[in-house]
């Protein structure tokens, strides 16, 4: 699905259209963030080239940090890339069928999505509790809590699932 400024669903229910509104303005925020993330995982990569191989030290925290940042990126710019349709979409079969037929397929897919992302969201947020009352660490050489690491997943599957709705709810505009 791709975003729409209104539905007619958002017409007649201006709360549905408050959804919409905010969780696009959330999605966005993640995006930032994910950038945010992005850059730094980029920048501790710099700095870990220059630590090793200009001035001759071994890097312990780099590789570990980079993983936890670019994938906590990727998590957390996952609702955006839903809501501006940037997501890969192989749709010959609806596009073939058309019509009502499409409707129910790319509703039915959206609808196995919305569930996937759920159960997601309720494991990730599991698993966070327990890596922080465990007080879980990675186990590397750096050694730092395991907690900060997931926090994207469930924050970036929550996010999605919340994004999912707000997609049903926009409903396809043609």
């Amino acid at each position: 699905m791709a975003m729409a400024n209104t539905s007619p669903l958002a017409r007649r229910l201006p709360l549905v259209g408050g959804y919409i509104r905010l969780m696009d303005g959330v999605s966005r925020g993640a995006a930032y963030v994910a950038c945010a993330l992005f850059i730094a995982g980029v920048a501790a990569i710099c700095h870990m080239v220059f630590v090793r191989y200009a001035l001759g030290m071994s890097t312990s925290w780099q590789t570990e940090f980079t993983i936890f940042s670019v994938t906590g990126a990727m998590l957390m710019g996952s609702a955006y890339v839903l809501m501006t349709g940037g997501h890969v979409a192989i749709t010959l079969l609806p596009d073939l069928v058309g019509g009502i037929g499409r409707k129910l397929m790319l509703l039915l897919g959206s609808l196995v999505g919305l569930a996937f992302c759920a159960a997601l969201a309720y494991g990730s947020w599991v698993y966070v509790a327990e890596a922080w009352h465990g007080q879980w660490t990675t186990g590397t050489v750096w050694n730092p809590p395991l907690w900060p690491a997931l926090l994207p997943v469930a924050l970036g599957a929550t996010l999605l699932t919340l994004q999912y709705v707000a997609e049903l709810l926009r409903g396809e505009e043609n």
